[in-house]
């Protein structure tokens, strides 16, 4: 069971947060998941924690290196995991598989990533990550995430102006939902030098088709993605309670949500994007659920064409899918992601009173997370 859900605002790259550290930024959220709910933290038994680029700045266990700067005793421990842009999501899981199995009654989970201080593709610099071998048994000379989008918004047929459309509504829905007051819950204030950052960044209020209309593309001279409807590079953290119902009475505790299902897939590598499909179907027949019975989606919005696609073959509704804006918006700080999306969800079920919510990744190399939450709340529908 998740009893709390937390995250900072989402920084743009070189933004506020850029100067801050990652182990300072994961910190932050782990301070307030404590000053929340009340919890001691050496009662903790485990931090799983996400992050991708596990290089400089984020190298060395980041997450262990996290709890120390929190400021929590040295005997509580952590991990740092890596499923690509689904690296909390997947800390999530694990979370709740330790607390499911009774190994674990006390467990929190999320992830960071500062994207200003760790480039995105900084890995290349170092080295080969794939191998020549992988490379010919696909017939491709990369894989990289941009052409791949492309090749999802041909498969599916999806024009520019479908993909622009869809980038301008994400930040209609994000700017709408800031200003009803439906981040405020969630979002931790960081303070930086000369202020302190308590609203998503990235957000560009008035993006229009005809604004979108004006960049040009990133990957194909005649291509249909751009800046404009790809995720933002960003920076940013966020953290989840988990733990059992008799713990969480112990500790005086409330459940929100419980972790009712969760799936992996593995997917085409080259496509690489479209892995949300069938994680989607797959956690569905294991819960027992339909498309119908999902009152909320969170699909990353890596690329405009990703959610577009997942659309297109699952057939859920349009209007419950990133309800509150997504990446496109406000940003996609990798390690983060899972949980930013399982913060955002958790909250709109709650405020919604929403019975089961979904949320789904794509993942570098062809990867996909998916996990329903269910709402603790008797009149949830």
């Amino acid at each position: 069971m998740i009893v709390e859900a937390i995250r900072t605002p989402i920084g743009k790259r070189n933004g506020s947060l850029a100067g801050i550290h990652a182990a300072d930024l994961t910190a932050v959220v782990l301070r307030e998941l404590c000053s929340r709910t009340g919890i001691d933290p050496v009662e903790v038994d485990d931090v799983v924690w996400g992050c991708v680029t596990q290089l400089g700045d984020q190298s060395s266990n980041i997450g262990r290196f996290g709890v120390l700067a929190a400021g929590w005793p040295e005997t509580v421990p952590a991990v740092t995991v890596n499923r690509a842009c689904g690296s909390s999501q997947q800390a999530i899981d694990q979370a709740a598989h330790a607390v499911m199995s009774g190994a674990f009654d006390l467990v929190v989970a999320g992830g960071v990533e500062s994207m200003s201080r760790v480039p995105l593709g900084a890995a290349r610099e170092s080295g080969f990550p794939y191998g020549q071998t992988v490379l010919e048994r696909f017939g491709v000379t990369e894989l990289a995430q941009g052409p791949s989008a492309e090749l999802v918004a041909r498969h599916w047929g999806l024009d520019r102006g479908a993909l622009d459309a869809y980038a301008a509504e994400s930040h209609r829905r994000a700017a709408a939902a800031a200003d009803a007051g439906a981040f405020d819950d969630q979002i931790v204030p960081v303070s930086f030098e000369g202020g302190t950052l308590s609203v998503d960044e990235g957000l560009r209020r008035g993006t229009s088709v005809d604004t979108l209309a004006q960049l040009k593309p990133s990957f194909l001279d005649d291509g249909t993605i751009h800046a404009g409807n790809s995720s933002q590079i960003s920076d940013g953290a966020a953290a989840i309670l988990m733990t059992t119902p008799e713990r969480a009475a112990e500790l005086g505790l409330t459940p929100i949500v419980r972790y009712h299902s969760g799936a992996v897939v593995g997917d085409d590598p080259v496509k690489m994007l479209t892995g949300p499909i069938p994680a989607t179907s797959k956690v569905l027949r294991r819960a027992g659920l339909r498309i119908d019975d999902i009152g909320a989606f969170e699909v990353n919005e890596a690329f405009a064409s990703v959610p577009l696609a997942w659309l297109a073959e699952t057939g859920a509704n349009p209007d419950l899918t990133n309800p509150v804006g997504g990446a496109i918006a406000v940003g996609h700080p990798l390690g983060a992601s899972g949980a930013v999306l399982a913060t955002r969800l958790i909250h709109h079920m709650r405020d919604h009173r929403i019975r089961y919510g979904l949320q789904t990744m794509c993942e570098g190399g062809g990867t996909a997370n998916a996990t329903i939450f269910e709402l603790l709340d008797e009149t949830a529908r």
